[in-house]
């Protein structure tokens, strides 16, 4: 399957907040009531305060310039409203998604490989960026593509809920 990555579009927000909300809430990472679903599900705001990149499968852009939304994910700079752990010399990526019906085509490799560049084009000496520890298909694309644990610098945003970094120096 061919995979376009870019910057969402308007008419692609409210598909990256249903997908985000499904990848979170759907596999069991985040409980359907919490608070952070509203976050999940307001890729408006993410679009407009960090980068959104979006998956889409190029063979449905015959039917307009959005094409079926597969995935997406918020990069943003360390020392910004949306990054968490990285620092300002690295990039982070929040909210990785791919859409149920998408997994297992690449989407999460190229939307990883995406942030990747988008670090190296802003100059950024690599990436930094938090993960659950029951996200284990997430860890095994970070780890093929360089990324290494840095236990180091896990947190917790609540006690009781650890977040594990992982990252990669360029």
């Amino acid at each position: 399957m061919d995979i376009l990555i870019r910057t969402a579009l308007a008419e692609d927000l409210d598909a990256a907040g249903a997908v985000t909300v499904e990848a979170f809430v759907g596999d069991g990472h985040t409980r359907p009531d919490a608070d952070y679903v509203t976050l999940l599900r307001d890729a408006r705001r993410r679009a407009a305060e960090a980068e959104l990149l979006v998956a889409v499968d190029p063979a449905d852009l015959s039917r307009g310039p959005s094409g079926r939304l597969l995935g997406c994910v918020t990069f943003a700079v360390g020392g910004t409203e949306w990054a968490d752990i990285a620092t300002p010399q690295e990039g982070e990526m929040r909210m990785l998604a791919a859409a149920a019906d998408a997994r297992g085509r690449g989407v999460g490799d190229a939307l990883v490989r995406a942030c990747v560049t988008r670090s190296r084009e802003l100059g950024l000496a690599g990436m930094a960026f938090s993960t659950r520890p029951a996200m284990t298909a997430a860890h095994r694309i970070y780890e093929r593509l360089g990324f290494h644990r840095s236990p180091e610098r896990d947190w917790y945003p609540r006690p009781g809920h650890p977040l594990w970094v992982y990252s990669l120096a360029f």
